[in-house]
């Protein structure tokens, strides 16, 4: 009986211990592991951004690189990086337009796109944003070729804001 005592608190001992292990590793307790697996996981695992519902509304292909739309004022800014390791985008062509207080969104002189600089930022004046149907926003888009195309609408906080970011990472056509 002694015999079978014991072998029922190994057992036991065995399962507590398994146990205690899973819960170890799903808390993060193996910290060195995990911060490698992350780190890892940054490098290797930046999703590309999706389209946004609306994003599309009013584009125009083909639109020219400008120094700056209308009279400016209005800054819409951010950045280009690579799905996957998240290196910069540099030379990248992004589309910008809006409602503004010199046109309308589908009016071309709304219109505009701009280059990424060698660390895939970029950034162009423009106009004031004004709302359209309750929500003033801006459009901002990649659709040059080299990668799968984006459009984003990106709301505002404030129609009294006077800049609007915008962040891609692109994956590769």
């Amino acid at each position: 009986m002694t015999q079978l005592t014991s072998t029922v608190f190994n057992r036991r001992s065995l399962l507590a211990a398994g146990g205690s292990v899973l819960v170890a590793g799903a808390s993060g307790l193996w910290l060195p592991a995990q911060a490698q697996g992350q780190a890892q996981g940054q490098a290797q695992g930046l999703a590309p951004t999706p389209s946004m519902s609306g994003g599309t509304n009013n584009y125009r292909k083909g639109v020219p690189v400008v120094n700056r739309i209308g009279k400016g004022g209005f800054v819409m800014s951010g950045t280009v990086r690579r799905a996957g390791d998240g290196a910069p985008l540099a030379g990248q062509r992004i589309l910008m337009w809006a409602h503004t207080v010199e046109g309308r969104e589908e009016d071309e002189r709304s219109h505009g796109a701009t280059l990424t600089d060698k660390n895939g930022a970029f950034r162009l004046e423009m106009p004031q944003i004004i709302p359209i149907f309750g929500q003033p926003h801006g459009h901002v888009a990649y659709d040059s070729g080299e990668f799968k195309a984006v459009f984003l609408r990106p709301v505002m906080r404030s129609a009294k804001d006077t800049s609007l970011e915008a962040h891609f990472v692109l994956q590769p056509a």
